[in-house]
């Protein structure tokens, strides 16, 4: 199918900042359409410039192109194509980063994950990673070099039928944390799992959260909790995409997943930590989800961004926030507590003063897409002069 150009150039503005991408706008402004493998068309452009880049040797920043030309999921040969590379150069760029791959059996199915710091004679606590429906594994398999430097084993995985997850997705999906968990018992200690899941995958991680006892905290993003599931009115202004993507992921309408709902009773239930970051003017997730966890999760941390949902505003300060959050779970070592909780605050400070400069410039007639744009990549921007195009290795 084809999707709104505009939307998906709107939806693009956050991940394309998540990966670090600096010249997303120039690919932006080449993009007239989303019909497969024309000139103009989104899959497209992104795969030309990803093409350059691989030309170039620059793997990583190949490998996110790549990434944003199947986005938001395979519809077609030309998105398939461009996942196909995306997975490809993503796997050049990680071996020698002593990252590999790891294979789970989930259901009777061979599902693929990328890896780093398991080992049988020293096993580690473990962090397992995951996206939500439109982010697949290489767009956060690069934070696995970070992971592993905190003293963490770390694996990252995709939702079921999200890249090359095959499964189809549904309410019990969060059994794909558990079998994980089951694959790499001899490597690791799964007796303190940690689940770093954003978006989607946060009720996921919740509800496997309540069956497995080896996950020891839970740490999400924007993720819905309830009311999304159930609220009819609020389903019908969801933007095209997540529709579009949810329907294709699930083979269900939106309206049919009440089930999946969490209660109260099943919050309340949890005796793990949960941080939960939260976007005040979120178009996906519905206030009220984060305001459950915060009044039913015992030991419930929520931050809140005055942004929409992903808080691509709050790039760097979530990031911060989400790792800061893990070690304080785990009582890692206090060395690391505090070098993160300083960059934290830092990160927290300029966000909100960038936040006010960019109110105060804006006036009320600017183009937030433009804006957005235009800053794509600029919390890199001294780092990137010498190498102008690669993504932050270390997005998470």
């Amino acid at each position: 199918m084809t999707h709104e150009v505009a939307e998906l150039k709107q939806f693009a503005v956050l991940h394309a900042k998540a990966q670090g991408l600096g010249a997303a706008s120039a690919v932006l402004d080449r993009i007239h359409g989303d019909d497969g493998d024309r000139p103009g068309s989104w899959a497209r452009e992104w795969s030309r410039e990803a093409d350059r880049l691989r030309r170039e040797d620059r793997l990583l920043a190949a490998a996110a192109h790549y990434n944003m030309a199947r986005f938001p999921y395979v519809d077609g040969d030309a998105r398939a194509g461009a996942l196909e590379n995306c997975v490809e150069t993503f796997a050049r760029w990680a071996a020698p980063n002593g990252i590999s791959r790891l294979e789970v059996t989930v259901r009777g199915t061979r599902v693929r994950c990328w890896t780093r710091g398991l080992s049988a004679r020293e096993r580690r606590p473990v962090l397992v990673m995951c996206g939500g429906i439109v982010s697949i594994k290489e767009q956060w398999g690069p934070a696995l070099t970070a992971i592993t430097r905190l003293g963490l084993a770390g694996v990252v995985v995709e939702l079921p039928g999200v890249g090359e997850n095959p499964l189809r997705y549904d309410a019990d999906s969060g059994q794909l944390f558990s079998a994980v968990l089951d694959e790499i018992a001899g490597r690791a200690d799964v007796s303190a799992c940690y689940l770093l899941a954003f978006s989607f995958s946060g009720h996921a991680a919740l509800r496997c959260a309540l069956a497995d006892r080896r996950i020891r905290g839970v740490v999400t993003a924007g993720a819905p909790v309830s009311h999304f599931f159930r609220d009819r009115e609020w389903q019908a202004g969801l933007p095209g995409i997540t529709v579009d993507t949810l329907e294709h992921l699930t083979g269900m309408p939106v309206g049919g997943l009440a089930s999946w709902a969490l209660t109260e009773h099943e919050l309340a239930s949890l005796d793990i930590p949960v941080g939960y970051a939260a976007s005040a003017r979120d178009e996906i997730i519905p206030a009220a989800d984060p305001a459950l966890v915060a009044a039913h999760v015992r030991a419930a941390d929520l931050v809140v961004h005055d942004d929409v949902h992903g808080s691509p505003g709050f790039i760097a300060p979530t990031r911060l926030w989400a790792v800061h959050t893990i070690l304080r779970m785990r009582g890692g070592r206090p060395a690391h507590r505090a070098v993160v909780g300083a960059a934290l605050k830092v990160a927290q400070w300029q966000a909100r003063t960038g936040s006010r400069r960019k109110k105060v410039v804006a006036g009320g007639q600017a183009d937030p897409g433009r804006a957005d744009r235009e800053t794509l990549g600029s919390d890199r921007e001294d780092r990137r002069r010498a190498h102008p195009g690669d993504p932050d290795p270390h997005v998470s």
